[in-house]
């Protein structure tokens, strides 16, 4: 049985009391997303039931708290034969640290055999940009997937969005209706409720004129801006079908996905010169070496650079 599908009931009611007083922590004083909470809770659920199961015991805080070394590589030897990948068994140890972290220094004990637990290596997937002519195509393309020429213009607002802005899918489809029409700058609210102004360069608000010119449904200030065939709020799968249908049509790899146009926003602001500090704030990033990462600069273009901007070049 996977750890992942053990009944809650497998917990001791103060593992239970724990589990939720942390997921409580992390929502209203770290701002966590309703997603991350969500699976914080599936990975420690089945942690602590494993640990029930393991032990044949449920387990109270003081039985947690004496979790071995032993017990760990048990843990994590079960979630490999069942299927876990590396990069997800990382993601579940690093929640499981995260937990013990906060327990510890609340019920007074020393967790080193959690912490000290070490992380499957895995290959870190790159993403992949599209290039500039490839983006532009997408741009061009995404309109002859609708034969509603109001949808086609909302899907080309859209996506507009995400790489004329680099706004995640989520952010785009979060905007209000009093939102339009768009200003020289949004403020967005992204991840983890953190803060940031996007320019928004004129393509984008021209689409999105567009789009409210040509839509059925009225513009609402408390309703969502981009709307559904049947006026609801526009669902994302809508928007990743539309990209699959037009990176299909263009002959393009399955990596040219709605988030992929975001990669693209940073990738050719930094390929034009831009600062990674700036770009850093413009995708609302909290480490450099995320933006780093969101990047694919080639090392003789960043050479290139270097010696264009460096003032003793």
């Amino acid at each position: 049985m996977k750890t992942t599908d053990a009944a809650p009931s497998l917990i001791s009611p103060a593992g239970r009391d724990a589990l939720q007083l942390w997921l409580q922590g992390l929502s209203a004083l770290e701002g966590a997303a309703a997603n991350t909470i969500n699976a914080y809770q599936g990975d420690l659920t089945g942690f602590l039931s494993f640990m029930t199961t393991h032990s044949g015991a449920r387990q109270g805080l003081g039985a947690l708290a004496k979790i071995s070394t032993s017990d760990m590589r048990a843990w994590m030897a079960q979630e490999r034969n069942s299927g876990t990948g590396p990069r997800s068994l990382a993601r579940k140890l690093s929640a499981v640290k995260s937990f013990y972290r906060w327990l510890a220094e609340r019920e007074g004990f020393e967790p080193t055999a959690v912490l000290a637990a070490r992380a499957p290596k895995f290959q870190k997937k790159l993403p992949r940009p599209l290039a500039e002519d490839a983006a532009r195509a997408v741009l061009d393309t995404v309109e002859m997937q609708s034969s509603k020429s109001w949808v086609a213009a909302r899907d080309v607002a859209v996506v507009t969005l995400l790489y004329g802005c680099g706004l995640r899918i989520s952010e785009a489809l979060a905007l209000p209706g009093s939102a339009a029409p768009l200003p020289n700058s949004l403020r967005i609210s992204g991840k983890g409720g953190k803060e940031r102004l996007v320019p928004v360069i004129a393509a984008a608000r021209s689409a999105v004129d567009r789009y409210l010119a040509l839509s059925p449904h009225p513009q609402e200030d408390d309703k969502p801006l981009f709307r559904g065939v049947r006026g609801g709020a526009l669902n994302p799968r809508q928007i990743q079908t539309v990209m699959a249908q037009t990176r299909a049509q263009l002959g393009l790899p399955a990596s040219a996905t709605p988030h992929a146009l975001r990669h693209s926003f940073a990738t050719h602001l930094l390929e034009a010169g831009g600062d990674l500090r700036a770009i850093q704030e413009l995708l609302g990033h909290s480490s450099l070496s995320t933006t780093q990462a969101y990047t694919a600069v080639d090392t003789a273009h960043l050479m290139a650079v270097y010696n264009r901007s460096h003032p003793k070049a």
